[in-house]
């Protein structure tokens, strides 16, 4: 397994999670009304800037989700479907970045949309 170093990485994970998500009986109601092909580009972004410090990304995560019926349960399978994606994939430094912000980015949309 290798390190995430670039976009290509990324989007990798990106894709890869999102398969997942699209198939989990949980979570992928959440996802049936979205445009995939414009939904994607946005994904790999924002974990680019997250993770490669790729500059531009402007949008509020938080906001884009407060509208969305999310329980606490959608929130840990979301996380563990990530983890288990990043753990498939990748090693190093960067996956401990990717989990430890997105679990901050959970319990933050998780803590508003009560």
């Amino acid at each position: 397994m290798k390190e995430i170093t670039n976009q290509e990485d990324v989007a990798l994970l990106v894709h890869t999670f999102y398969d997942k998500v699209k198939c989990d009986e949980q979570l992928a109601p959440f996802f049936t009304h979205l445009d995939f092909e414009t939904h994607m580009p946005k994904m790999i972004h924002f974990w680019s800037f997250v993770l490669l410090d790729v500059s531009g990304y402007t949008t509020n995560v938080t906001e884009k989700h407060l509208s969305i019926p999310l329980k606490k349960e959608h929130f840990e399978r979301w996380l563990e479907l990530f983890y288990e994606t990043l753990d498939a994939l990748f090693v190093g430094e960067k996956v401990k970045i990717a989990k430890d912000r997105a679990k901050i980015i959970a319990w933050t949309i998780e803590s508003k949309v009560k």
